[in-house]
């Protein structure tokens, strides 16, 4: 089973590398999916999904959330973004049960990146 929880952040970051009107500063309202595969547990549940939020929350969001990308990830494309996030939280929501499946990250409402577990596991 795929379980999936949405969420929203507003930052700013510049592309540094990259030769267009994104080389300047600019913000964006991003939306993340965290999706968790795996199996019920014996309360019939993959991960709670309020333990989930409070992850996601301590783990991502105060650290995302009005800031300056730049100051946290180099380069901060939307891949990269997606590649930092994956690396806060996969060990995170792991339980016996489950395990980080997918991580999307909107930069506008109809342009996201996805990055999978084999994706990481190349």
């Amino acid at each position: 089973m795929l379980l999936t929880k949405d969420f929203t952040f507003d930052a700013a970051h510049n592309l540094v590398n990259y030769h267009g009107k994104c080389e300047r500063l600019h913000g964006h309202t991003y939306r993340l999916r965290v999706v968790i595969e795996g199996e019920p547990d014996a309360e019939g549940m993959i991960i709670d999904f309020v333990e989930l939020k409070t992850v996601v929350k301590e783990r991502i969001l105060s650290r995302l959330d009005h800031y300056y990308l730049n100051d946290i990830i180099p380069q901060p494309s939307a891949e990269n973004i997606a590649l930092w996030i994956w690396g806060e939280l996969e060990g995170s929501v792991k339980r016996d049960n489950c395990e980080l499946y997918e991580i999307h990250v909107w930069e506008t409402a109809d342009s996201r990146v996805i990055l999978r577990r084999s994706d990481i596991n190349r």
